[in-house]
């Protein structure tokens, strides 16, 4: 049983004429009728009654609200499909770490709603790990994580976007940390550090840089999110090892080089077995349109990112 079996039923139904109809649904009326025949022995049954005047036999009666249902339905999907491809209706499910969405993703969320209203934004905010096991698990459509030393889940498409360095932030309100404006992270350990919670990798890469220079972090706050670790560092609470895009707009914090350096990768995952949406890769461009615009105010006094992206499209970005 085809749909295409079905609307010629029906425009049998409305017209009560297999010539008309024939006419109306723009076929020959042998291929009508033989289409019509196939119908019926697949369903085991006539459904019209083949006389002077066409009516519609018990089953007929039986199938015509069913096969108007069906065609309307199948009408819908093709409108609904349409409605998606010209992003009137859709959903994009994003996923970034705290500080890339102080940093980031706030302003291209904000584009993208302004130019596609329509569609439905959800925003998952955690860790790169949490990330990308709900990219696996297609409870994502597309993240912005941080590349880990040994690289991301294998399933996972990833395009690197921003190289950034990671400094330390302390309360413009109070002296410098050192007079040279960079300190070692030896230095940074006679400080107390506000700490963001277990699960996210600057949590990670902080201890690491404290075990390789042989000291123990003073530990005054740990277990906050990133907008709560930076409002505890501008009240005085402690000091913060945190990306650099997140001094952007922060004028109540000052920012300390740490040397040696220490950097991350940033990238836009998603899982390499599905194709990205219309929705998913308007949402690409922003982002493409937004680090272009940004890229060189990024690098002006208070930051150290580099933009890595080379990628004209977000089709061309998704892979």
């Amino acid at each position: 049983m085809t749909l295409q079996q079905l609307m010629y039923f029906v425009a049998v139904a409305n017209v009560r004429s297999f010539t008309r109809a024939a006419d109306q649904v723009g076929v020959a009326q042998p291929t009508l009728s033989r289409a019509l025949r196939a119908l019926e022995d697949e369903l085991g049954s006539p459904l019209i009654n083949r006389g002077s005047a066409v009516t519609l036999t018990p089953a007929g009666e039986a199938v015509l609200p069913l096969a108007r249902r069906m065609i309307a339905d199948s009408d819908m999907v093709r409108t609904t499909v349409a409605e998606m491809v010209g992003l009137r209706r859709g959903r994009v499910r994003v996923g970034a770490t705290p500080s890339l969405c102080i940093g980031v993703l706030s302003d291209v969320l904000r584009v993208f709603h302004a130019r596609h209203p329509e569609i439905a934004v959800e925003l998952a905010e955690d860790g790169s790990q949490p990330l990308e096991a709900a990219l696996v698990q297609g409870e994502l459509d597309v993240a912005l994580v941080i590349v880990p030393p040994d690289g991301v889940d294998p399933t996972l498409h990833t395009a690197p976007l921003l190289r950034e360095r990671l400094s330390v932030a302390s309360p413009r309100a109070r002296r410098p940390l050192t007079p040279r404006g960079s300190m070692t992270v030896s230095e940074l350990a006679r400080h107390d550090l506000v700490m963001v919670r277990r699960g996210y990798d600057l949590r990670e890469v902080t201890l690491r840089a404290y075990a390789v220079a042989g000291v123990t972090p003073r530990i005054a706050v740990e277990g906050g999110q990133m907008d709560a670790v930076l409002r505890m560092v501008e009240a005085g609470t402690g000091v913060a090892v945190v990306p650099d895009l997140t001094f952007i707009g922060r004028p109540r914090l000052r920012r300390t080089v740490l040397n040696p350096a220490i950097h991350r990768t940033v990238a836009l995952a998603r899982r390499a077995d599905i194709a990205p949406t219309p929705a998913v890769i308007a949402f690409a461009d922003t982002l493409l349109e937004h680090m272009s615009d940004t890229s060189a105010s990024l690098r002006e006094g208070t930051t150290d990112v580099q933009v890595l992206h080379r990628h004209r499209t977000g089709r061309e970005l998704l892979g």
